[in-house]
């Protein structure tokens, strides 16, 4: 197998920099490119949706699909050939995603049965999130994940106290209401006992008996309350992560320690410490 020419390798190097890279002129113009492409794409997928956009300019959207696509495509390809290693790329998330967004069209040219897929493209969307790079939001992101994760069991509990309140109440309900009512089994209860909790309220089961409308009533007020559970445990639980953070004065993006009290910035990485 023949060497990679130096010509090659450079031209190789270059498309590297321009498809990965977001740091020079051609990679941040590369983005913004694609990150236009792919919301128009989405616009066209949208408005494909609408029958009467659609039967009325078919045609148009039909073309543009093909030229999205065949623009996604490149850019796969591009991405395959100058990936560092390519095996790895094809099966990252964002390379699946890559294949995925634009496979459906060229399934459905071959299969027309298979036209359904053709809403898989908006898979594309996740692909923003690669051109945002949201580097700078990965602290904030660690923060709320351990706030999540110290205040699983408390989650938990609520859920399961949650859990057994649709329980009862649906049982009292079905005894209360009965089947003439439209409470017809237990599990047709619960799923009552459960858009009344949340406070959504269908409205396709609704008690007919004093009774069974006081009972909904406490289960109404009850729900207001309940919905406030979560918000309170995992609030709770980040205020006090971030006075942890800063009681001991290590800066939260290096974890530099012995920082002074006075000092408003990170010695190290500058990070804004107030």
């Amino acid at each position: 197998m023949n060497a990679e020419s130096p010509d090659d390798a450079s031209f190789k190097t270059r498309v590297y920099t321009i498809v990965f890279k977001s740091d020079t002129r051609a990679g941040r113009l590369f983005d913004k490119v694609l990150l236009a492409a792919i919301l128009l794409s989405l616009a066209v997928v949208t408005l494909d949706s609408i029958e009467s956009i659609s039967n009325r300019f078919n045609r148009l959207l039909t073309a543009l699909e093909w030229i999205f696509t065949g623009l996604f495509t490149i850019e796969y390809l591009l991405r395959v050939y100058c990936a560092r290693d390519k095996r790895k790329y094809m099966f990252s998330f964002f390379g699946i995603v890559d294949l995925v967004s634009v496979l459906p069209t060229y399934l459905a040219l071959a299969f027309p049965e298979l036209h359904a897929l053709i809403d898989v493209r908006v898979l594309r969307l996740v692909r923003v999130f690669r051109i945002f790079k949201l580097t700078a939001y990965l602290q904030e992101y660690q923060h709320l994940a351990d706030a999540l994760h110290a205040s699983r069991r408390k989650i938990l509990v609520f859920l399961s106290f949650v859990l057994i309140i649709v329980m009862l109440m649906g049982s009292l309900m079905y005894v209360v209401e009965g089947p003439e009512n439209g409470f017809t089994s237990i599990p047709v209860a619960i799923y009552w006992a459960i858009t009344t909790l949340t406070t959504v309220g269908f409205g396709d089961i609704a008690p007919k008996t004093d009774l069974g409308r006081l009972i909904s009533s406490a289960m109404m007020l009850l729900g207001w309350g309940i919905l406030a559970v979560p918000t309170g445990v995992v609030t709770a639980e980040l205020a006090s992560q971030r006075g942890r953070l800063f009681s001991g004065r290590s800066c939260p993006r290096c974890s530099k320690g012995d920082l002074a009290e006075s000092d408003n910035y990170c010695r190290t990485c500058g990070h804004d410490l107030r």
